[in-house]
């Protein structure tokens, strides 16, 4: 029997240095499993702020890309009876932001103007550009001011019959900027020029 109680305390004895090593490994796994969650969470942040980055740069683009209605919009009429000849209205570049292709030839990387009322629908409209302001070419740059005029009878297809009460849409679509929407509503009596705000 004294040799088993000497065996067993002999075990016990040598039972602290087990117990340290267990610890050990233990406080090591602990700190594999922390570092592992610490590298998820700083890559998911970084992921994160990446996201919103882009997010905020496609919105910058956007708002850079757009242009603005400089004044109102002006309708002709000609005959008699008068009949509705010409749409015109007045661009210019929005915030100071990017260049906008504004020839109405190009087939792509162009403004698009679609003409809607209640009976006509047409999604490209031709059009023709004027510059008032600025180098003379069909891009919109800062500070300059271009006019856009809508030959009514030949460039809308079907040609639209705009009469005294009517209410009108043209979108101006740029290829990067926001859709720009003008709705106007022509007067109770037609007139050869009239300013519609």
């Amino acid at each position: 029997m004294r040799k088993f109680t000497g065996l067993f305390s002999s075990l016990h004895k040598r039972e602290e240095g087990i117990t340290g090593l267990e610890t050990a490994i233990i406080l090591i796994a602990f700190v594999i499993v922390a570092t592992v969650f610490a590298f998820v969470v700083l890559t998911t942040g970084v992921f994160s702020s990446e996201r919103g980055k882009e997010t905020v740069f496609a919105g910058l683009q956007k708002a850079r890309g757009t242009m603005e209605l400089r004044g109102g919009v002006v309708v002709t009429a000609t005959g008699s009876p008068l009949v509705v000849d010409d749409i015109v209205l007045t661009v210019g570049n929005a915030a100071a932001g990017d260049p906008i292709p504004m020839d109405p030839l190009a087939t792509t990387n162009t403004m698009v103007i679609a003409y809607r009322d209640e009976d006509t629908v047409d999604n490209d409209v031709d059009y023709a550009v004027t510059p008032i302001l600025g180098d003379g070419d069909t891009l919109l740059e800062p500070g300059e001011v271009m006019t856009i005029t809508i030959d009514v009878a030949t460039a809308i297809s079907p040609a639209p019959s705009v009469d005294a009460n009517d209410r009108f849409t043209l979108e101006l679509q740029t290829p990067v900027g926001a859709v720009i929407d003008i709705t106007r509503l022509m007067p109770a009596e037609l007139a050869a020029v009239m300013q519609l705000h």
